[in-house]
């Protein structure tokens, strides 16, 4: 069973080596690794080239943010299953992907995912927030329940089938695209109740004031879209849901 993991990075000098290296030190070898680069001037694409052996689709060019580049790289996905690694974020643990590949072999599933956790963004690496996940049923989507995307493994097959992701929702088109596969289609989905993902503060959707408020009503207009009812309060309680998180 090939897994393709797809990164997207664009000047992240400081973090895409350890990315890189949680992928390389799987113990799971069947893993095609793809990097899409928005066309960094940093120095990243010279930590790049040290690790092409590694690399099996590498391309450097502008794109139109974030998703515009991830559906670059999942067009050049081949494997049976694919997941997504942020270029400042790295794999847990040595044995990530051979515990999503063993779930899919012995669940029947069609999509993974498990826990995540967020560190610092500087030297100092502690942890700020510990997402633990769970199983869910459908209806847990109407009151703010999600799973972490980068943890989120699936069928290429099936995530062919559900499209694209959609640029007009901004940083959010990782939540529509996940109403859409779990919500909509009612893709079958299993927890994995395993740490997955290192992820560092500070994304595109988290941060700033004005980041928090552009993905709030990203989010409302993805609830909408997707046809969740009473997406006011589908909205709120996603928020409340992400305060657990700094108490687990």
């Amino acid at each position: 069973m090939k897994v393709s993991i797809v990164t997207v990075v664009f000047n992240c000098f400081r973090f895409i080596g350890p990315c890189i290296e949680s992928v390389v030190s799987q113990d799971y070898l069947d893993i095609e690794y793809i990097m899409v680069d928005g066309g960094s001037v940093d120095g990243t694409i010279s930590v790049i080239k040290k690790y092409m052996d590694n690399i099996d689709h590498f391309i450097s060019d502008q794109d139109l943010g974030m998703y515009d580049a991830l559906n670059k790289g999942i067009g050049m996905a081949t494997g049976d299953l694919v997941g997504i690694l942020n270029a400042d974020d790295r794999l847990a643990s040595v044995d990530v992907i051979s515990s999503v590949v063993d779930c899919f072999r012995n669940m029947g599933c069609e999509a993974v995912y498990g826990n995540l956790k967020f560190i610092k963004r500087g030297k100092d690496c502690s942890i700020t927030r510990n997402w633990k996940s769970k199983p869910y049923t459908p209806n847990d989507f109407l009151y703010g329940w999600m799973p972490p995307h980068p943890t989120l493994y699936i069928e290429r097959s099936v995530l062919y089938t559900a499209g694209r992701y959609s640029l007009k929702f901004g940083t959010c088109a990782d939540y529509d695209m996940i109403l859409r596969l779990l919500y909509k289609n009612r893709v079958n989905a299993v927890f994995l109740d395993k740490l997955m993902v290192i992820m560092r503060k500070g994304g595109m959707s988290n941060g700033s004031v004005k980041k928090i408020v552009s993905a709030i009503i990203n989010d409302y207009r993805v609830l909408v879209h997707n046809e969740i009812p009473n997406p006011l309060i589908a909205l709120m309680l996603k928020k409340v849901r992400k305060l657990n998180q700094f108490f687990n």
